[in-house]
């Protein structure tokens, strides 16, 4: 089935696009800004993406795929890009809409922050020559820094919203990596992770996701406050 990956993506973003219009929540009125965090997200994830493709990291099975490639890269997982992130902004912000108290304090948001960043570190320097883990975790300490910084109350409210969003995450990634069809859409050499699977999803994907839609959370509020009035 070789629309299976853009079938994804286009599925993951329409519901939360359409609804982005809604009178209460006018996600729409940040599109702009929102747009131009994904594009610079992307600036760090592609790149990445492409280096890992091209060494053997990760690949990509072409059954699932279209066949248009670009730098090395499906234009699914291009899209993937955009819409995955899309649909998580949108959570995170329709989540505040209807949960406003949705928040954690400063000391356990300060806790967290801690715990997660020594722990990545711990890993990452244990595991020190598997490329994804290291990458990985290696993105996410000052990530997580760099928010907690200039930006503590989005973390407070992002370590609860990001739960949410590890269920649809669960699905959606669960078929790339395996589950539910008769291949992987998306294969990882295991010599480069940790080899520990939740089902058929490296644990690692769970701190890629962390990163990739912090990052966007982060730029966009920024970008909001900064120009939008």
């Amino acid at each position: 089935m070789n629309t299976l990956y853009l079938l994804l993506n286009l599925g993951s973003v329409s519901v939360p696009f359409l609804y982005s219009f809604h009178p209460r929540l006018q996600l729409h009125k940040r599109f702009l800004w929102i747009f131009i965090s994904i594009l610079l997200t992307m600036g760090v994830f592609i790149p990445w993406d492409v280096i890992f493709t091209m060494n053997g990291i990760w690949g990509f099975n072409d059954t699932y795929f279209l066949g248009l490639k670009l730098f090395s890269l499906p234009i699914e997982e291009w899209l993937f890009f955009i819409c995955i992130p899309f649909a998580c902004v949108f959570t995170h912000y329709a989540l505040l809409l209807y949960f406003p108290n949705l928040k954690l304090n400063k000391a356990v948001t300060r806790a967290i922050s801690i715990g997660l960043m020594s722990l990545l570190f711990i890993l990452a320097l244990v595991n020190y020559d598997k490329w994804y883990t290291v990458i990985n975790f290696g993105l996410a300490i000052p990530l997580t820094i760099l928010v907690y910084k200039y930006n503590t109350k989005l973390l407070q409210h992002f370590f609860l919203t990001f739960l949410v969003m590890l269920i649809p995450f669960f699905i959606v990634n669960g078929i790339l990596t395996g589950s539910f069809i008769d291949n992987q859409v998306v294969w990882y050499n295991n010599a480069e992770n940790l080899g520990i699977r939740m089902g058929t999803i490296p644990v690692e994907d769970t701190i890629y996701a962390y990163s990739m839609i912090l990052c966007n959370l982060f730029l966009t509020e920024f970008f909001v406050k900064k120009f939008q009035k």
